[in-house]
C-alpha cells in the first residue's frame, strides 16, 4: 500500500524539474577511472576482454588514428568497426569484448598490457608499445557502476557512443574536457588521477548529452526511439522529472497523465514508447532504486525506508524489493560491496 504524497527522501526539497540523467548515474554510483595514456607504435593491437566485471570503457584520441572492433557476443566476426581520429571520444555503454588496432591489419605484440589485471594508474609515465611505425596516442578509461540496478534509460543506450572531432555536436563545452583531459594525461602534476576522473565523469556526462540531442533529431527524421531520447519529449520527458522530484508521491498512470496534459490512454502508449517499460513499472522500479541508495548508504532501518518510499506496508515494500532488485532489502544492504576492475590485455599477433 502506498503513502500518502512524501517529496522527500531525506534530501532537499526538489523542484518538478528534477535532473533525470544526474538522478541515474547517482543512483548506481558512477564512478571513473582513467587508466593511463597510451603511446601506441603501428603495428599494434590492444584487446579488451568483456568478461566478468561490467564497465562502461572510454577512449580518447590525441593524436593518430585507430579502428575499434566490438566482437560479437558468440566470438564470431566484429559486430562493429569504428574509425576513430585524432581529437575523437568514444564510450562503450555495454562493455563487451573489443579491440583497438592502427589501420595496417597487422597487429604486432611488443608489450603485454596488463597481464595480471589493467593497467593501473600508479604512475604517470604513458604505456608504450608496437612495431616502431607511425605513433598513435591515446587516453583510455572506464566508468564503473557501483551497484546492480541498472536505469532503463541507460540500458537504452546503444553499444557505441561515438562523438568525432570537429562535428557541431561536439559542441564547446565537450571539446574543451576533451582538450583539458589530453593536457592533464600529457603533463601530469599532482593530484592528476583525481582530475581525470572527474574529467571522465564530466566526459561521459556530456557524451549523454549528445546521444539525447542526436536521439531527438532521430525521432524526429524517423520515428520514436527510447531511452534518454525520452527526456526530450514535452509530456514524457516532463512526467519522467515529475516522478523524479516525487518518487514517493501516490502516482497513478491517470495522475501522470493529468499533469502532463495527456489522456490516460494516450500518455500510457506514448510513455512506454519512449521509456521502454510502463509508467508505474518505471514508478516502482525508480522508488527501489532510491531505496537501495538509503539501505547501502544509510542505517535506517528496512521500515523506515520503507516509509520513505511511499509503503505504510513493510512486507509490501519487501516483495516490490525482491522483485525488481533480485533479493530481499535486509540481504541486499549486507551484500552491498565495492566492486573490482576491469582487465585490459595486448591483443594476440595477427599476420
Amino acid at each position: 500500500m502506498v503513502n500518502k504524497p512524501n517529496d522527500s527522501f531525506n534530501r532537499p526539497e526538489r523542484t518538478d524539474d528534477a535532473d533525470v540523467i544526474s538522478d541515474v548515474l547517482r543512483a548506481v554510483r558512477l564512478s571513473a577511472e582513467v587508466f593511463g595514456r597510451f603511446e601506441l607504435s603501428a603495428p599494434w593491437g590492444l584487446r579488451v576482454p568483456g568478461e566478468g566485471e561490467s564497465f562502461l570503457a572510454f577512449y580518447v584520441v590525441a593524436r593518430g588514428g585507430a579502428l575499434l572492433e566490438l566482437e560479437a557476443a558468440d566470438g564470431g566476426a566484429a559486430s562493429r568497426e569504428v574509425a576513430l581520429s585524432a581529437g575523437d571520444v568514444v564510450v562503450l555503454p555495454h562493455g563487451g569484448t573489443h579491440v583497438l588496432h592502427d589501420a595496417s591489419g597487422v597487429w604486432a605484440v611488443d608489450h603485454t598490457v596488463g597481464a595480471s589485471g589493467c593497467p593501473r594508474p600508479t604512475s604517470t609515465e604513458p604505456v608504450r608499445f608496437g612495431g616502431g611505425g607511425p605513433t598513435t596516442t591515446l587516453v583510455a578509461g572506464a566508468f564503473r557502476f557501483g551497484v546492480e540496478a541498472r536505469s532503463v534509460l541507460l540500458e537504452a543506450l546503444p553499444p557505441v557512443l561515438h562523438v568525432a572531432a570537429g562535428d557541431p555536436e561536439m559542441g564547446p563545452h565537450l571539446t574543451a574536457t576533451v582538450q583539458l583531459i589530453l593536457a592533464e594525461s600529457a603533463a601530469p602534476g599532482p593530484g592528476s588521477l583525481i582530475v581525470t576522473a572527474r574529467l571522465a565523469e564530466i566526459l561521459l556526462v556530456q557524451a549523454l548529452r549528445v546521444h539525447a540531442q542526436r536521439a531527438r533529431t532521430a525521432q524526429a527524421d524517423a520515428g520514436p526511439r527510447h531511452g534518454l531520447c525520452a527526456l526530450g519529449d514535452p509530456q514524457v520527458g516532463a512526467a519522467l522529472r515529475l516522478i523524479h522530484a516525487r518518487p514517493a508521491e501516490r502516482w497513478t498512470v491517470e495522475g501522470l497523465a493529468r499533469a502532463v496534459g495527456m489522456s490516460r490512454s494516450a500518455f500510457a502508449a506514448r510513455f512506454a514508447e519512449l521509456v521502454g517499460e510502463a509508467p508505474l513499472q518505471y514508478v516502482t522500479r525508480w522508488r527501489m532504486t532510491v531505496a537501495s541508495q538509503r539501505l547501502r548508504d544509510g542505517g535506517e532501518s528496512v521500515a523506515a525506508v520503507a516509509e520513505r518510499a511511499g509503503y505504510q506496508d513493510p512486507a509490501a515494500f519487501m516483495k516490490a524489493f525482491t522483485r525488481v532488485m533480485g533479493m530481499g532489502p535486509g540481504a541486499y544492504r549486507r551484500a552491498a560491496r565495492p566492486r573490482g576492475s576491469a582487465q585490459v590485455e595486448a591483443a594476440p599477433a595477427r599476420r
